[in-house]
């Protein structure tokens, strides 16, 4: 089961699949069905996703794939599976809001995969995660070769991908795949209250910073161009007119009373 829940000022999309998150023929659908809802909701610049077991997500189901493998027409049916999960994690990953990867446990291949489709990533020091999928057989095809890469740099992608090697929650933080880390008692603390100070910034400034950090990630995209676009838009918009005057009058009030 997978659901959006309004969380205060922030949504939240809740893995709840005992006993381990596996992500099923349906985990596609259900998603995209949150993040429906979660769009639906109204804009809000921070999205949390969490789970409810003692993992975060352990990434396919095992059951699944080991009958696709069986199956006459398996490759064309896990194409399909992978392909659908490439769409996900690029809808996810170009969110309005500012998504918050909550890792409370185990985060492995298409889970992780799951966690790196978003803007930030609070772990668990007991957390363990990998993208072993090497030891199948497989790869970790829904984007894990290319948003690990791109987060923490050739070494450590290969190092986790062809070593097959897991890591702890602060040597994650420690490489980048992490932004966070924590004990797993204050985990979900933690992402609520990185949610609650997201939420306290301009949404649309939030958007737009969005969309320029993925054009300087894009090789066909002029980051630098749209870094020059985006203000005249915002300077545009009530909100930002409203804050930058609430700057000053914060900034008045406070050297009046050092005077």
């Amino acid at each position: 089961m997978i659901s959006y829940e309004r969380e205060g000022d922030h949504g939240a999309i809740v893995l709840s699949r005992p006993p381990v998150n596996a992500m099923g023929a349906d985990f596609v659908e259900t998603f995209h069905a949150a993040l429906d809802r979660a769009e639906a909701d109204g804009p809000r610049a921070a999205l949390v996703i969490r789970s409810t077991q003692r993992c975060f997500c352990a990434g396919a189901d095992l059951a699944m794939i080991s009958a696709l493998f069986d199956a006459p027409d398996g490759p064309l049916r896990m194409h399909d599976y992978v392909a659908g999960l490439h769409a996900l994690f690029d809808r996810l990953e170009a969110f309005p809001a500012v998504t918050v990867a909550a890792i409370n446990g185990a985060a492995m291949g298409g889970g992780l995969e799951l966690a790196l489709a978003c803007d930030l990533r609070v772990v668990a020091e007991e957390a363990r995660i990998g993208l072993p999928e090497a030891d199948v057989g497989m790869i970790p095809g829904a984007g894990g070769t290319q948003r690990l890469t791109r987060l923490c740099g050739e070494g450590t992608a290969k190092r986790l991908i062809l070593a097959a090697e897991l890591v702890g929650g602060v040597e994650a933080k420690a490489l980048g795949i992490a932004q966070y880390c924590v004990p797993a008692a204050g985990i979900y603390d933690a992402s609520r209250a990185l949610a609650a100070r997201i939420s306290g910034l301009s949404a649309g400034a939030l958007r737009a910073s969005k969309s320029c950090i993925a054009a300087a990630l894009d090789p066909a995209a002029d980051g630098f161009a749209r870094e020059l676009a985006v203000p005249l838009d915002l300077m545009r918009t009530e909100e930002a007119r409203a804050r930058v005057n609430a700057f000053f009058a914060r900034r008045a009030q406070s050297a009046k009373a050092h005077s």
